[in-house]
């Protein structure tokens, strides 16, 4: 997917405003600065534990818009219909839509619906586009990364993938997995307020989990990424799934975690407040940035070595956003 933007989209579609391929694009309007991001949901199934499609679409969407440091506001939505799709899992979506608007506090201003015939899509596919304003001073994004910043992680990596692959595949695994997906307006925008200035990255983990967003920041910002694999939070059930399958956690994605780069002279302070203060008890220092080196990641192992942490060669978990 990444050579697939960068190779071929990109030649056509170039401009200022999607070079910097962050999760959302900053664009002015009337002078204010704002973000404005859109995004296709395909999940297989359409409800697993935690969430469905619906729940999985705004909290996708917000947190697009979170990771540029605005205020979501206004989102658009766009059904894509299977002839014979039951009313009573549309109407079960809409409700978990609804109530999800609600907890990000954004509504619905505009949409479409199209249906298709039977056999040419999965049920239900959703389109979301999402526009907000860039809170005053705030500059985030993937270039911004500087040598000596300190990396966190908000919470326990892998939980949504996991719990998506064990629906689809009738797994009983037990452990209580269930996906993190939510908006994260009552952690993200308290924090940048509080600390306005000295995050300088932010990243939502999805497709590629915290290693691909960890490359492509390190990319963009032609910085040398590190981290410390026993300090990466990772939930002992969805470590045994993963270990059990074969999947790495560090690849397996997230919908309702966020990854920051800050100034290192205040990092602990950050850990600090997510834990005690805006519910995320397991938020984590992980790393740190060091010198440029061609952007390349390294994880620090548990047994005291080093490896590469590459960007994914292809898409462990498909359909999973």
């Amino acid at each position: 997917m990444h050579r697939l933007i960068r190779e071929v989209l990109l030649q056509y579609l170039d401009c200022p405003e999607l070079t910097p391929l962050d999760d959302a694009a900053e664009v002015v309007g009337g002078g204010e600065r704002m973000a404005f991001s859109t995004d296709s949901f395909v999940v297989k199934p359409i409800f697993y534990p935690g969430g469905d499609i619906g729940s999985l679409a705004v909290s996708g969407t917000v947190n697009d818009l979170l990771m540029k440091g605005a205020r979501p506001a206004y989102l658009s939505l766009a059904f894509v219909l299977e002839e014979g799709f039951p009313m009573a899992d549309l109407v079960r979506i809409l409700e978990s839509i609804k109530r999800t608007c609600e907890q990000a506090e954004v509504s619905v201003v505009t949409g479409d619906t199209k249906v298709v015939s039977r056999g040419e899509a999965d049920g239900v596919f959703i389109n979301t586009a999402g526009v907000g304003s860039i809170l005053p001073g705030v500059n985030l994004g993937g270039r911004n990364a500087r040598v000596g910043d300190a990396i966190i992680v908000s919470g326990g990596i892998g939980e949504h993938g996991i719990a998506v692959m064990a629906e689809r595949n009738g797994l009983k695994l037990g452990g209580d997995i269930a996906s993190d997906a939510a908006p994260l307006n009552n952690v993200v925008l308290p924090m940048l307020e509080r600390f306005r200035g000295v995050v300088h990255v932010l990243r939502d983990p999805t497709r590629g989990g915290l290693a691909a967003s960890l490359n492509e920041i390190a990319r963009a910002s032609e910085v040398g990424l590190t981290v410390d694999e026993s300090l990466v939070p990772v939930r002992e059930p969805v470590n045994a799934v993963c270990d059990l399958l074969g999947f790495d956690p560090l690849y397996v994605p997230c919908e309702g975690r966020f990854l920051a780069i800050v100034d290192a002279k205040v990092a602990d302070e950050v850990v600090t407040v997510l834990r005690a203060e805006l519910n995320c008890p397991r938020a984590t220092r992980i790393g740190e940035v060091g010198d440029a080196s061609g952007g390349l990641v390294q994880l620090r192992t548990a047994s005291g070595g080093r490896r590469i942490l590459d960007m994914p060669a292809g898409e462990l978990l498909p359909r999973i956003c």
